[in-house]
């Protein structure tokens, strides 16, 4: 269960500090039997830093009570 925490928190923090990533695909335009046009297109997936603060605070907590049980049984 530690792990699982530790591996929230590590997550967390590399959400925190990248808040998206950019990326791009390329789609065919137009394709006449042999000859195909195709383009790039570039995309970016984005979220909030906030979605890394409460993935560490998560982390923490299961962190808390996993070494909270080793500790009393």
């Amino acid at each position: 269960m530690k792990i699982l925490g530790i591996i929230l928190i590590v997550l967390g923090l590399l959400f925190t500090i990248y808040t998206g990533i950019d990326f791009k695909i390329e789609e065919s335009v137009v394709e006449l039997g042999d000859i195909e046009v195709t383009r790039e297109k570039e995309k970016e997936v984005n979220w909030s830093p906030l979605l890394g603060a409460a993935a560490m605070v998560i982390g923490g907590v299961i962190v808390f009570v996993g070494s909270r049980k080793t500790r009393e049984g």
